[in-house]
């Protein structure tokens, strides 16, 4: 079933809330209508009524006054005295002292002759002899303390009737007219609001994967448009960067893995091209051997760091002592520094221990050696300093970093590791770049040292994976220094 379009629903809620608006004011106004007419009715009623009585009250030689009429067709209309006023007697017959209607009598009801003899007046509505029923009211005329009269006076609800006929025929005409009214104007209004949303529609559909720089109009404005526009816009600058970084990333990973390939050809063809000796053939294995397995690291770094964007990297959370692993990496990065005359020593160390995977921890310091290694001159040295401090943690965003992270904050303590070397340094414009995916401060030397750019990039993936994070500070020419922190475990 096809949903109908927000266009539409808000102009049906809308005239839906109206309408229901408009009946229960509707309701209300008649009811209160009514109750007034009925009111004026009822008063009008008693008011003659009361005056009849004090002409009644007069001196027995003007029993019958001369003016009641004239005063009772100013209250109730010209043709009042003719039809809906009697005078009984006490027993409810007529009274012929005075003079009653032509028409047909207002018969009285028991109750209101029971209620004039108590003194209490009654109101009635009655049928009468035509369409319109009528209003009595049965008064007891008192004189000298003895009711001496029971007084009906009668008024048709023809004028009761007939506004209220006209009221529910005014509602019946003017409540459909005010709800098209209003079904229009809200799609008019509905239209024009959502007018920015129909044209992001099109400008999102023009935007493809090659075109990524285009952005929505109306972010600027201040309201819930505005910020749909500018939450667009920002998705859509993170998707180009992402697809530029894909791009970056396809290029540099073909480029890597196109190198070795072709050194692996080029020295197979030649050996191919001629016959060779055994040694020649051994020389040829072994070189394609170091390519197959600088491939191997490429690809296993690759596949480490998709697994990082895609959330699916497994760690193995168990406590790991963090002194023997610098101890550890320091001896391995003492063999590395053999041959280039650099000297890999350890200044502080603290026994700490953190919770995570040994080996990518392991991975992490191995990469920050390795490259203080590297880039240290001969004679130069790389440091390694372990000791406890008290560090806000970083947000993460795996359940295992939020997890490290609370834990370290419970204890108040992190654990920081420090690997400084006394190598070229890294240009202040290079700094904000050296942990992105193949990117090389220099890129002919850092191939020449057999690096693809990816050290670093991995080294921040398991610091932040481990709800710890990384930093870095350097001096061209003087050094760099890289600092990790990590939560430790309770």
């Amino acid at each position: 079933m096809k949903r109908l379009s927000i266009r539409a629903r808000l102009t049906l809620w809308y005239t839906g809330i109206l309408a229901a608006t408009l009946i229960l004011l509707g309701g209300a106004s008649y009811g209160l209508l009514m109750r007034g007419l009925w009111q004026d009715v009822d008063a009008t009623l008693e008011g003659v009524a009361k005056t009849v009585v004090q002409a009644a009250n007069r001196p027995p030689a003007e029993l019958i006054p001369p003016d009641l009429d004239e005063v009772l067709r100013r209250l109730f209309g010209p043709s009042f005295t003719d039809r809906f006023y009697q005078f009984l007697d006490p027993d409810g017959r007529l009274d012929p002292r005075w003079p009653r209607f032509g028409g047909e009598p207002l018969h009285v009801s028991p109750k209101a002759l029971k209620n004039a003899a108590e003194g209490y007046a009654t109101f009635e509505t009655r049928p009468g002899n035509g369409r319109f029923p009528v209003r009595v009211l049965t008064f007891p005329v008192v004189q000298r303390g003895r009711m001496v009269n029971v007084l009906q006076v009668g008024m048709s609800l023809e004028g009761l009737s007939m506004a209220r006929q006209h009221f529910l025929w005014t509602l019946a005409a003017l409540v459909p007219l005010a709800l098209a009214l209003a079904g229009t104007g809200g799609w008019l209004l509905a239209r024009r609001a959502l007018r920015p949303v129909d044209q992001m529609t099109t400008t999102a559909r023009r935007i493809e994967a090659e075109h990524l720089a285009q952005r929505l109009d109306g972010a600027e404005v201040d309201d819930e448009l505005g910020r749909l526009a500018r939450t667009l816009n920002e998705m859509l600058a993170r998707l180009e960067a992402t697809f530029a970084q894909v791009r970056r990333f396809s290029a540099d990973a073909s480029h890597e893995l196109r190198t070795p390939l072709t050194v692996m050809k080029g020295e197979i063809e030649v050996a191919l091209r001629s016959p060779r000796d055994p040694a020649e053939y051994q020389r040829v294995l072994e070189s394609a051997l170091e390519e197959v397995e600088s491939m191997t690291r490429l690809v296993d770094d690759l596949l480490l760091l998709s697994r990082a964007d895609a959330g699916a990297l497994r760690w193995e959370a168990e406590p790991v002592e963090l002194d023997r692993l610098v101890e550890e990496v320091a001896k391995e990065g003492e063999i590395l520094g053999r041959g280039k005359q650099v000297r890999v020593k350890i200044l502080g160390l603290e026994p700490l221990i953190a919770q995570g995977d040994s080996q990518r921890l392991k991975q992490l310091l191995r990469n920050l050696v390795d490259n203080g290694v590297k880039y240290t001159p001969p004679g130069g040295q790389v440091t390694l300093t372990l000791r406890a401090v008290r560090h806000n943690g970083s947000e993460q965003n795996s359940q295992f970093a939020i997890r490290n992270s609370k834990l370290s904050e419970s204890i108040g303590l992190w654990a920081e590791i420090i690997v400084r070397d006394a190598g070229i340094g890294i240009p202040p414009e290079a700094l904000p770049r050296i942990f992105e995916r193949f990117y090389r401060v220099d890129p002919a030397r850092s191939r020449e040292a057999g690096g693809a750019g990816l050290g670093l990039c991995i080294a921040k993936t398991i610091a932040e994976a481990h709800g710890g994070r990384i930093e870095v500070q350097s001096i061209p020419g003087a050094g760099s220094t890289f600092t990790i922190v990590l939560p430790l475990a309770g």
